[in-house]
């Protein structure tokens, strides 16, 4: 398919906290990129300025560049206070730019109850914030990448759809994530077909439909080789970024709402540097 597709890059911080140890896994595996989001204690843009300094001049010397900045940003609640939340958004603009990114990963939202009516009745609420965040973007130059996720708004490829219909522009575009639509009850074909012309980046996880759990890139119910078949037929060349969520790592409670944990079966005794070997092994042989 893609044997020599070198935008490969991945969530680091699944093999350790350590900038460190993350350097020196990325570096084993040949990657030249990095979607940074926990480093040394603390998600990357809730670093100081001379953190984030040090952090960009270590991964220029490893010639590792940042593929997008992995953001908490739009994982509140719908109904929680949204000045502080703006204001670190802010500072994640401030710190792509001192990144040398454009890209900055984005949710819509954790919605209360997961009725129609529900959904329904946020919507508006959604697209005012999303539409702050998008009107500052478009100010500042950065491209927001929206991640469909778990009890967000836009979980479903439809909402998703409805989305990009309402401010996708050249600083607002689509995230798939295969593993989270399967979590989400969501056929991955058919949300390809609703979001294949907004797609700009890939989070390459696979899940079993019947359980939910992670598995490696092609061993789920994702599609994720005919999915990604039908992208560089249609000229992708965007990122392809490893987020194997293949074990219980270091954080993986705080990221999943609720702190249910995804795994694979017998997997609980690989390292963060086995676990993500895997992952990359598997996108690698279906490439």
């Amino acid at each position: 398919m893609k044997e020599k597709y070198d935008k490969i890059t991945g969530f680091a911080d699944e093999i350790d906290g350590s900038l460190t140890v993350q350097i020196d896994s990325l570096r084993k595996l040949g990657m030249k990129y990095v979607e940074m989001r926990g480093v040394d204690g603390n998600n990357l843009i809730y670093h100081d300025d001379a953190k984030v300094k040090e952090i960009k001049s270590r991964l220029d010397d490893a010639g590792i560049s940042l593929s997008a900045l992995g953001s908490p940003l739009g994982k509140i609640g719908i109904t929680d206070p949204f000045e502080k939340h703006f204001e670190e958004f802010k500072r994640a603009v401030e710190v792509a730019h001192m990144m040398d990114t454009r890209n900055i990963r984005m949710f819509s939202f954790y919605i209360p109850g997961d009725d129609k009516a529900s959904r329904e009745m946020y919507k508006e609420q959604v697209l005012e914030r999303l539409g702050k965040f998008v009107d500052y973007a478009k100010a500042n130059d950065v491209l927001l990448l929206h991640e469909n996720e778990k009890g967000i708004y836009g979980e479903k490829a439809h909402e998703c759809r409805e989305l990009m219909e309402e401010l996708g522009c050249d600083s607002f575009k689509a995230i798939f994530d295969f593993a989270n639509f399967v979590q989400a009850g969501q056929d991955t074909l058919e949300a390809f077909e609703l979001l294949k012309d907004s797609i700009v980046y890939v989070h390459v996880k696979d899940a079993l439909w019947e359980t939910g759990k992670v598995v490696p890139a092609g061993y789920g119910d994702g599609n994720v080789k005919i999915i990604l078949d039908h992208l560089f037929a249609d000229g992708f060349n965007g990122f392809l970024s490893l987020e194997p969520h293949l074990f219980e790592f270091k954080g993986l409670a705080e990221l999943e709402k609720g702190g249910n944990k995804t795994e694979i079966e017998n997997a609980r005794n690989l390292t963060g540097f086995e676990a993500f070997s895997l992952a990359h092994e598997s996108l690698m042989k279906i490439l």
